[in-house]
């Protein structure tokens, strides 16, 4: 008899200076409530990091949606409000519109921080609590405009095209001429063909149409389609936890609640989250046991882009159970692979788009991206090679790195398949995933979402002081205002730069000192007096 085909690893209990540091993450405050209170009233544990957490993400759409912002397009038609108008003085509100989403940042980064370790403290709250708390951090994200990138208007642009009857796996958005669609579609991208796979064209093109072809409304429409993938993958983790014996609502809001996934997947209205979610569904459908299903799903998933093709790979590596001699894995994982092309063949053809995205799958590699290790490595050895004459240009040593990159990390994916069985699946993926995106040719904060969802029921010990460093990263990777805000502070009176710092100093200080305080306790020596 084999074993169960979806078996979680198991972990040791992390060591006692990273148990101490992960509870120090809690506010004192909330220790005030006791175990048994807190199970019989959750509303009382959950009210303070509920309205914090709403503060936090109402700071962020408050500041983003100022004139000056410059964490959302500005251009008119952009957004239906916060577009400055030709009588705005350029500059005006930036201070403000800095602090207010760093802030902002910064305090949805500490609250969920506290929301996890006081579940881990108080365990047996139920998941629908932790899920109410999430909706009213995620509220003003959809309100406010598409945060930290223009990917969204990219899509609105490739919608256009696929009910006009362009193929975006040929054509630019530029191949739309000029109006509202190419107008706040990033340059960079505006004769790139799509890297995305037929299902997700294929509803882009049913939502610009279903909208009526009005651009603004389409934006909306393909956020909520990320909503969507967020609750799919949000759903999927109590599933996937059952197995490690963790507390699911902790996994929850690991993962759901994360800032990379509320701020980039949700607020920036990305596709990786309808991918991600599907991937996740998929793989929470093989742990009930119905492989079949989790294929095809996981092809849908891979059907928007191509990274959720690897929960194929591990359902099909997994179907006969863990334990099982490689050799009789062949036919499932083969049988599995199969059916996946037949599914994707099937929505090539019904939308028209055939396989062109195959071709198309390099495009984001366009971008020299400084927080990509390859191409960073690339960047030095060329200058270096080109300096001395020895005839590899830059570019030259950017395409070596990163063919380097892809190769390692294939190698690693397919060491971490092999591996499967004794560190467990989900672990083995979301590392796969990871590695794909540091050793790839861009990395992308909301790349990282991939792994840090898929980690998040097996986070627990020094797998959770790395998921909690990833999202920390993640979160503040790559945006675009930290410059503007130094130079930003040159400019301002002494009281406004004593103000702003004065704010982003005290969101983060308390924990800080309260761990400060803890050693300082804890090193103190113990002192006895005798009468």
């Amino acid at each position: 008899m084999s074993t169960p085909m979806w078996r979680a690893a198991a972990d040791t209990d992390a060591p006692s200076a990273l148990r101490r540091w992960w509870a120090s993450t809690a506010a004192p405050t909330l220790e005030s409530v006791g175990e048994p209170e807190a199970a019989r009233h959750p509303v009382a544990l959950l009210a303070r990091p509920a309205l914090l957490g709403l503060v936090a993400t109402i700071a962020i759409t408050f500041g983003a949606s100022q004139d000056s912002s410059v964490f959302a397009f500005k251009s008119p038609g952009a957004w239906f409000f916060g577009i400055p108008s030709m009588t705005t003085p350029p500059g005006r509100g930036l201070l403000l519109s800095l602090v207010a989403s760093y802030g902002g940042m910064f305090l949805l980064l500490r609250v969920w921080l506290e929301t996890c370790s006081l579940l881990s403290r108080h365990p047996g709250i139920a998941v629908r609590a932790i899920a109410v708390m999430g909706s009213l951090w995620v509220i003003p994200l959809l309100v406010a405009p598409p945060l930290f990138s223009k990917d969204i208007y990219s899509y609105t642009a490739q919608g256009a095209m696929v009910t006009h009857g362009i193929s975006p796996y040929h054509h630019g958005p530029s191949a739309l001429g000029p109006g509202p669609y190419l107008n706040s579609v990033d340059p960079l991208w505006r004769n790139a063909p799509a890297p995305y796979g037929p299902l997700w064209l294929s509803l882009d093109g049913i939502v610009t149409s279903v909208t009526a072809h009005h651009v603004l409304a389409t934006v909306v429409g393909l956020r909520l389609l990320a909503l969507v993938g967020v609750v799919l993958a949000a759903a999927s983790l109590p599933t996937l936890a059952r197995g490690t014996g963790r507390d699911a609502a902790t996994v929850f809001a690991l993962g759901a609640l994360n800032p990379v996934v509320l701020l980039h997947l949700i607020a920036g209205a990305h596709n990786d989250a309808l991918m991600i979610g599907l991937l996740m569904a998929g793989l929470a459908l093989a742990k009930r046991n119905r492989p079949v299903l989790g294929v095809i799903v996981c092809t849908l998933g891979a059907a928007v882009k191509a990274p959720a093709a690897l929960g194929v790979v591990y359902i099909g590596w997994h179907w006969l159970g863990d334990g099982t001699p490689w050799r009789e894995r062949m036919r499932p994982l083969v049988s599995a692979g199969m059916l996946a092309i037949a599914v994707m063949a099937v929505l090539s053809a019904a939308s028209g788009l055939g396989w062109g995205w195959l071709g198309a799958l390099g495009t984001p590699g366009v971008v020299r991206s400084w927080t990509d290790p390859p191409t960073e490595i690339g960047l030095v050895v060329g200058t270096i090679t080109h300096f001395l004459g020895l005839g590899l240009g830059v570019t030259g040593a950017i395409t070596i790195m990163r063919a380097l990159g892809l190769a390692v990390s294939l190698g690693a994916s397919v060491a971490l398949l092999l591996a499967s069985d004794r560190i467990g699946q989900l672990k083995a993926i979301g590392l796969s995933l990871l590695l794909v995106v540091v050793l790839g040719p861009v990395v992308q904060p909301w790349y990282l979402a991939w792994g840090i969802l898929v980690l998040a029921p097996v986070a627990f010990g020094r797998w959770r002081t790395a998921l909690v460093a990833t999202t920390m990263v993640g979160a503040f990777i790559g945006f675009p205002g930290g410059t503007l805000f130094l130079g930003q502070l040159g400019r301002s009176s002494l009281w406004s730069v004593a103000l702003a710092v004065a704010v982003l100093v005290a969101i983060p200080a308390p924990p800080i000192i309260a761990r400060v305080r803890q050693l300082i306790a804890y090193r103190r020596p113990l002192v006895i007096e005798l009468d």
